[in-house]
């Protein structure tokens, strides 16, 4: 994670502890959330966010809040930082499809992509089979449904891609295999290897992937196939196309790649929105990164946007809630660099001068803070350090990175805030006891 700490701050830390204690609200059960979601009201867009891709809490509350939603307020969907095909496979078996894997489990181990443990997770399978349970009853178009917004699954949505069109339109198969076997010496790498060589010979792939898209739009409307399958196969050629040109950018650097694949993910949205209806509603789960507003950081001085923030744009402030998480210390799930070995690793108590630290000393227990609240000059005026954990993390670096200065008043429209948090429970670490360990912060 890089360093974004760039300003010096000149908050009142006196006061800036007393208002947060004046204005948090105690958590401790699922009670407390009915501030939250007096606030969200009749939001279309509901994003909850994480500081890290490896904290138990961020889960469980989040899996809490997304329950209420899809329950009290008619939720249609959870949209995730995740894959879209191992997503769509999850979203197949919580909605009963015929053809699917027997439980949530087995379809989580499938997703294999490093990080695995983003997903494949004991958390996870909790909200699965409840989805599951939920589904069950309903007709069709009125079940939850599971969706990922990524951009990285180049060949897994060209295999799927493939798959479906043997079946549904052999014709069709030909592009799809001209677009696969371009890719083909560049696989072993993921994307690293096509964004080498294309600094060499540009756009390498680019006009069979766009072939395909369109190919797959002529004649989409006469597979006869269930609808959602064909919403899945047009997906799947949509993140080849914007695969391909994340990659080219990435080896470039800079803040192109980001925005490319944040675009990506908001189109996601827009066209998941779209397939449920006018009147559909839409719960993401992603890292605070993409969903806390970038305008109200650092990143926004680098030319960088994200999701949160075009959801604000295009959807405007009242139709869009974001929620941010952070918390003081505990412990994580990450790797020491990409693609190594998952640890459980400490996290270190806030740095001084962080959102972090003056949530600590402000009370060392878990709050909700509405950021209407806290709309005030003495936090509308100061960048404070706000820490983001990456899947690649070392503590050692903590004091010199893995903090955004941030207006959290803009960034986000409320604030979980966890005082000591635990690490997740990876589907890949057998339970103590080869028991699923307790998935919710309170008992129930």
């Amino acid at each position: 994670m890089r360093n974004y700490f760039t300003k010096e701050t000149t908050l009142n830390e006196k006061e800036a502890i007393a208002s947060i204690q004046i204005y948090s609200h105690p958590l401790k059960n699922k009670t407390d959330l009915n501030p939250l979601f007096d606030k969200i009201g009749d939001a279309r867009i509901v994003m909850l966010g994480e500081a890290s891709h490896g904290t138990s809490e961020y889960y469980t509350w989040r899996s809490e809040i997304s329950k209420a939603l899809i329950e009290q307020k008619g939720f249609n969907f959870i949209a995730v930082e995740g894959d879209w095909p191992d997503c769509y496979r999850l979203n197949r078996y919580i909605k009963n499809y015929t053809g699917t894997s027997t439980n949530a489990k087995e379809v989580l181990t499938e997703f294999k992509r490093w990080p695995t443990w983003m997903w494949a997770n004991w958390e996870v399978v909790a909200l699965a089979e409840w989805l599951y349970t939920y589904n069950k009853p309903l007709n069709k178009n009125k079940k939850a449904g599971f969706y990922g917004l990524d951009v990285y699954s180049l060949w897994e949505s060209l295999d799927s891609i493939m798959n479906y069109l043997k079946k549904a339109d052999p014709a069709a198969l030909k592009v799809a295999e001209e677009a696969y076997q371009c890719f083909e010496p560049y696989k072993k790498e993921e994307g690293q290897s096509y964004a080498r060589a294309s600094q060499f010979v540009p756009e390498i792939c680019e006009t069979e992937v766009i072939k395909l898209l369109k190919e797959i739009r002529i004649r989409m409307s006469a597979y006869n196939s269930d609808h959602e399958n064909v919403f899945n196969t047009e997906q799947n050629a949509m993140v080849a196309v914007n695969a391909e040109r994340y990659y080219r950018a990435m080896i470039k650097g800079g803040p192109h790649s980001w925005n490319i694949r944040d675009r990506h993910m908001a189109d996601t949205l827009e066209r998941l929105l779209d397939f449920h209806g006018p009147d559909s509603k839409a719960i993401v789960w992603e890292h605070n990164t993409h969903i806390g507003d970038a305008r109200a950081t650092d990143m926004a001085n680098e030319g960088m946007y994200n999701i949160g923030e075009l959801a604000r744009i295009n959807y405007s402030n009242k139709e869009t809630f974001l929620v941010g998480f952070g918390s003081f210390k505990g412990s994580v799930i990450a790797g020491k660099s990409w693609g190594a070995e998952m640890q459980m690793m400490d996290v270190p108590p806030g740095r001084d001068g962080s959102w972090e630290k003056l949530l600590h000393k402000a009370g060392a227990n878990d709050k909700l803070l509405l950021m209407d609240d806290l709309s005030n000059d003495l936090f509308m005026e100061n960048h404070i350090p706000h820490r983001a954990i990456g899947v690649v993390y070392n503590a050692k670096y903590e004091q010199y990175g893995n903090y955004v200065p941030s207006i959290l008043p803009l960034r986000y429209d409320a604030f979980i805030y966890i005082d000591k948090s635990n690490a997740l429970h990876p589907l890949h670490i057998e339970p103590d006891g080869h028991q699923i360990p307790e998935t919710y912060p309170f008992g129930v």
